[in-house]
């Protein structure tokens, strides 16, 4: 039980649980895999923080198809000009000598405008390309809240099947120990009456107390392994957690071969990148089209008010101004910026295409290796579970032979020994074998959220 002890232990110190900060939840919860699964969906803190995401990215998309949407704006401005500007204009105007200009001012002390002004968008490929980037933005969101949920399914499943290894490992030493315990009861009397010697009480005394030490430990990795189990489906750790499955229920044989290649589209990795290389592409296309003007049709109306006395909201004339009109944008030159950027698009969809590739390598290894680590987990805990029942089979034997007095202890003792160690190395293989088929499962895309 090497290995379990240590991932969760690890598991613990990677999680760093905050046990003290959760709300106290003193809930009783039968729960199968499945139903593990369902809850971390919903309170998983991870698939939440996802999701938050992806609703980001539906407004940053909203956000973006606004753009070619009616722009309208409103303001409204006063001024008091403390000291009203001097224009200068030629003093021969008003008769006075060439080249002389005289001082005067224009306006009133108080000045206000209203306005109201509006634009549409009537052209634009940067905007065009843009929208579509968005909508890929949020399909990458979606798919990215779906990977989460595939992750944490796949630690949930490993978590409930390493508290179920430590259930069935508990409940087969609990066993023991009450086969144990009536052979120390019985040496014990005969003990007492004088039929055996006092090293045989406590050769059998010593297997006992060690076989409760066994058990106190493989107790404290069950709890510590539904500690982890509550942490990885977002369940408060005060809350009571019955596992409803059996390991007898899990298949490890791995799936036959299907006909073909296998498609890689079933691993959501690989949808993430196919999207992504989309959204490279469409970043060329809308940085190309940066090179067509922009056209958008504008309106504004406006109306001031000029007084010498502080009376603007008296009912008294505003002078109107409205205007119309089209305004081109036509980019000429730009120190070859936008050239360079589009440079840097085409490697980026290279880049993309190369990912690709590379992942489906990597796909093509994860599956070999984790059929071969499956069917090697799987021969290993049928092996050692064939040693188990035959270590069980001696020690029924020898514990047959010491009731009816043709047997030692020592014998029970050494045959309880060897079950003792056939029942590690079973749970060990058990452990691997459910671990290599999460892993089995996760590589050849049958693990779902």
């Amino acid at each position: 039980m090497k290995t379990i002890s240590k991932w969760i232990l690890g598991a613990a110190l990677l999680f760093g649980l905050k046990l003290s900060a959760q709300q106290e939840d003193t809930s009783t919860y039968v729960f199968t895999l499945k139903q593990s699964v369902d809850y971390a969906l919903q309170h998983s803190t991870t698939v939440k923080s996802a999701q938050l995401q992806q609703a980001q990215a539906t407004e940053k998309t909203k956000e973006v198809m606004g753009i070619a949407l009616p722009q309208i704006n409103a303001s409204f401005q006063v001024q008091d000009f403390l000291e009203i500007p001097t224009s200068l204009i030629p003093a021969e105007v008003f008769g006075g000598p060439p080249g002389a200009y005289i001082p005067v001012q224009f306006g009133t002390k108080y000045n206000s405008t209203a306005n109201f002004s509006g634009s549409q968008l009537l052209f634009s490929g940067t905007w065009f390309y843009g929208v579509k980037g968005a909508k890929v933005y949020q399909d990458l969101a979606q798919k990215n809240v779906t990977r989460t949920q595939i992750e944490a399914s796949a630690e949930v499943t490993k978590a409930y099947y390493t508290a179920l290894v430590n259930q069935e490992r508990k409940g087969l030493l609990d066993a023991n120990v009450t086969k144990l315990k009536k052979m120390k009861d019985d040496t014990k009397v005969l003990y007492d009456n004088g039929f055996v010697e006092k090293i045989d009480l406590d050769r059998i005394t010593v297997a006992y107390n060690n076989l409760l030490t066994e058990v106190g430990n493989v107790q404290r990795l069950l709890d510590l392994s539904l500690v982890i189990l509550k942490y990885q489906i977002g369940m408060d750790q005060s809350a009571n957690l019955v596992l409803a499955d059996k390991l007898a229920d899990v298949v490890f044989t791995p799936a036959a071969a299907t006909q073909g290649k296998f498609n890689y589209g079933n691993r959501i990795e690989y949808q993430i990148l196919e999207r992504n290389l989309d959204a490279q592409k469409l970043m060329f296309k809308a940085e190309r089209a940066g090179y067509l003007p922009t056209i958008a049709f504008f309106g504004s109306l406006s109306a001031q008010a000029q007084r010498q006395e502080f009376d603007i909201f008296a009912r008294k004339r505003w002078y109107p101004i409205f205007v119309i009109g089209i305004q081109v944008n036509m980019p000429i030159f730009d120190g070859l910026q936008r050239h360079h950027r589009l440079q840097y698009n085409r490697i980026s969809i290279d880049q993309a295409e190369n990912d690709l590739v590379a992942l489906r390598r990597a796909i093509d290894m994860q599956q070999a290796v984790a059929k071969v680590n499956l069917q090697n987990s799987t021969a290993t805990l049928e092996s050692q579970k064939a040693n188990m029942e035959l270590a069980q089979s001696v020690f029924d034997v020898a514990q047959k032979k010491f009731d009816q007095g043709v047997g030692s202890n020592l014998e029970v003792i050494n045959a309880q020994t060897a079950l003792k160690e056939a029942q590690t190395n079973y749970f060990n293989a058990l452990y691997d074998a459910v671990i290599a088929k999460v892993e089995y499962d996760k590589a050849t895309g049958q693990l779902t959220k």
